[in-house]
């Protein structure tokens, strides 16, 4: 790969955790950088904001599974699952779902596609510590483990194939019998009497707020922010020349696409189509909570992180497929919070409870794994998108593999896997 080591205008479109961690590698590197979002970094509209703000090297497993197409019927009719389909998106669905369901079809698709997440994922702890650490916010993050709780050791067992590809990729974690998690997880149910603790997982204490101190940090070392919406590029001869947003044009040598759910068009634009849809997630947090976990912990059964936080104990999860301009459906929140009051049952009651609602869009591709790379209209135009459920946690790694594919450098990640092309 040939270095380039000249100082590059870059434009970088989006400024969630990908966009943000991607400007300050480029910043590090040396180049001119200019922030592209219509919105305020770190604000309730992203995806960066409301996260369940796990740092996971454990995050590796996609959310298709063997056999999970028979269960497809019944998201259709259960409207309190964990999964649910909308009726009126399911035509435009259809060509992303069956690609999703057929990226899970079998073991061996599901073991490359662990592999895959793992080299951007196994390190994601240390190098979120490292980026804290340059912006002056090291207190963002926290390194304490990740706690998985189980009602017993069969619940365990039952998902042998997911712990299997966690330790042939190097994760180790620690077995905690019914004393030891009740040792630790007082306030939890009695009803969980075993627990997997991550030990070398992390989670974000703000992922808004920190994502907003990143771009002030690169804002504070030169880049500058352009509050616009991105719309194409003009390409000539195969170079970029600039990227057309709705405020104008601005002119750059180099651009990287990290917009999230609205990455689809301008992939488009930049010449490859990509399989993106809006996994719908949602939060509640739970004000001055009497009860809850003191480690970061997902319920085997609910399927969603309950995870403590200075503003409250932020309870996320859920996954809706629908249109990202849909209605969103509170019910969801309540849902998780309804779990919550039986998984902490000090918690109280419904009633008792002050409750922080948000809704947002995991942008997701059907395999699980992002799009990152060179785009096909131009070489000077990078994708870094398309990051689903593993967005904060892969964001410092992303960022630092577009730094170096800017530079010309090995990544020292095999890219093929993240290509846009596999869409084709």
């Amino acid at each position: 790969m040939e270095r380039d080591s000249r100082r590059l205008r870059i434009a970088v479109i989006g400024a969630g955790i990908v966009g943000a961690a991607t400007a300050w590698e480029l910043l590090k590197d040396g180049h001119e950088v200019t922030l592209i979002d219509p919105e305020a970094p770190g604000g309730r509209q992203a995806a960066s904001y409301g996260n369940g703000a796990w740092i996971s090297p454990a995050s590796i497993i996609p959310m298709s599974m063997p056999g999970l197409w028979r269960k497809v019927p019944g998201f259709l009719l259960d409207p309190n699952g964990p999964l649910v389909l909308r009726w009126s998106a399911l035509p435009a669905l259809a060509p992303w779902l069956l690609r999703f369901l057929a990226a899970g079809s079998t073991v061996e698709k599901v073991e490359r596609t662990a592999r895959v997440l793992a080299s951007i994922l196994r390190d994601g702890p240390e190098r979120h510590a490292v980026l804290a650490e340059e912006i002056g916010r090291p207190d963002y993050i926290r390194r304490t483990g990740l706690l998985y709780a189980y009602p017993d050791r069969a619940a365990f067992d039952a998902e042998a194939l997911a712990w299997r590809l966690r330790r042939e990729n190097g994760l180790r974690w620690l077995e905690l019998d019914a004393g030891e998690l009740r040792r630790r997880e007082p306030d939890l149910s009695p009803n969980y009497r075993f627990g997997a603790l991550v030990q070398g997982g992390a989670h974000c204490t703000d992922p808004g707020a920190y994502v907003a101190a990143i771009v002030d940090a690169a804002r504070a070392r030169g880049a500058s922010l352009v509050r616009a919406r991105a719309a194409g590029f003009v390409v000539t001869n195969g170079r970029l020349a600039a990227v057309t947003t709705d405020q104008g044009r601005i002119d750059c040598d180099r651009a990287v696409i990290c917009a999230g759910i609205w990455s689809k068009a301008l992939a488009v634009a930049a010449g490859d189509r990509v399989s993106l849809a809006s996994e719908r997630g949602y939060h509640g947090v739970i004000a001055s909570p009497a009860a809850g976990p003191r480690l970061p912990l997902m319920p085997s059964d609910g399927r969603m992180a309950n995870t403590p936080t200075p503003a409250g104990l932020r309870l996320s999860g859920q996954v809706e497929l629908a249109q990202p301009d849909a209605e969103p459906d509170w019910r969801r929140v309540e849902i998780l919070i309804g779990h919550a009051l039986r998984t902490y049952p000090g918690l109280g009651s419904r009633a008792d409870l002050t409750i922080d609602c948000w809704m947002g869009h995991r942008p997701s591709t059907p395999d699980g794994r992002p799009v990152i790379g060179t785009a096909s209209a131009s070489t000077d135009i990078f994708h870094a998108f398309g990051h689903g459920h593993v967005g904060l946690a892969s964001g410092p790694i992303t960022g630092r593999i577009v730094a170096d594919l800017v530079a010309g450098r090995d990544t020292g990640v095999d890219l093929q896997p993240f290509a846009a092309s596999r869409f084709a």
